[in-house]
């Protein structure tokens, strides 16, 4: 997997402090220069109104049933735009027919975004060699981002989040992702809304185990963006997700250009394959509990032989899935 497909998986945390860190600066722009992308805004009430009003369903939903209920699967994408932050009319039915909202982690939990920021403050013992240490500076200057992020985060996380932001360019900001309006919709419905993941294992995926590593993976993620592979590969991404593309989003493995090697494959296969199984486990225990269940993750956690669409199935459950009409 090459290093900004990997960032990209991780981008979750991104969004989840764009979400919940309001004054940390890392969703705006450090200065106001014309050649930086508009920061992130709350919408204004009639904006939300007309947003809520027009919105059409992006991504990927399934209906699985068991036991005479019925929950559903949801892909989503870490980034978004600002007209795609509010679910359709299918994914909005399917929230509000549901008991509970599941998530990776529900980004509006304060203590969720305590451990994350307590997990990701940077070590002295990680610190960069200075030609890396400048090249990242570089990177956070020319997207407009505050540069005390090299001095709040490890460095492997500082590289995910200009990784991830690098989709501004094209109006794509994990401020505007799906995840926290799904939280919201929750909470406000009155809903259970559980993480299906701790931070911890989070934190064990999106930190490298060695300084050597880090240092690899910072690298990987310089040369994506320096080369412009990395815009590249998320705005494709991103309109596969909006457009609804899963036949496409299937074949990723074909077009992502990430899943050359056995360090990348075997770094697939953690990130994603390996966390599948308790994501079912948790959905399918949730719906044993006699709750009918909206299970919100990441759309690459549903393609594959490992996806949760197959496992649910092998769990017993009748999977459908819901067409979005266009």
């Amino acid at each position: 997997m090459n290093r900004f497909c990997a960032g990209l998986i991780r981008g979750s945390f991104v969004a989840l402090l764009c979400a919940g860190s309001t004054d940390s600066g890392l969703c705006e722009a450090a200065e106001n220069r014309p050649t930086c992308p508009p920061a992130a805004r709350i919408p204004a009430p009639d904006e939300i109104q007309t947003a809520m009003t027009s919105a059409r369903d992006h991504g990927f939903l399934w209906r699985i049933r068991k036991g005479g209920r019925t929950s559903y699967l949801y892909g989503t994408l870490h980034v978004g735009k600002i007209d795609w932050m509010f679910p359709g009319p299918a994914v909005s039915d399917a929230v509000r027919t549901s008991d509970a909202v599941a998530l990776e982690l529900d980004i509006l939990d304060p203590l969720v975004m305590e451990q994350i920021q307590a997990g990701i403050m940077p070590k002295p013992e990680r610190k960069l060699p200075p030609p890396l240490s400048d090249r990242l500076r570089a990177q956070l200057d020319a997207a407009c981002l505050p540069e005390e992020l090299m001095t709040t985060m490890a460095p492997e996380m500082v590289a995910v989040t200009l990784g991830v932001m690098a989709g501004r360019q094209r109006g794509l900001d994990p401020s505007y992702a799906s995840d926290s309006v799904l939280a919201g919709m929750g909470h406000s419905l009155g809903k259970t809304v559980s993480s299906l993941e701790t931070p911890e294992s989070q934190l064990a995926l999106l930190l490298a185990r060695t300084p050597e590593q880090a240092q690899a993976f910072v690298e990987g993620v310089l040369g994506e963006l320096e080369s412009g592979k990395a815009i590249t590969l998320i705005t494709r991404i991103a309109q596969v997700w909006a457009d609804g593309r899963f036949d496409e989003l299937e074949r990723y493995e074909r077009w992502c250009d990430c899943l050359n090697t056995d360090d990348a494959r075997a770094t697939n296969k953690r990130m994603i394959d390996d966390r599948n199984p308790v994501l079912a486990a948790g959905i399918d225990a949730m719906h044993a509990e006699g709750k009918q269940v909206f299970a919100a993750v990441g759309s690459l956690h549903m393609i594959g032989k490992q996806g949760l669409p197959r496992l649910m199935a092998q769990r017993g459950y009748t999977v459908e899935r819901v067409p979005f009409k266009q």
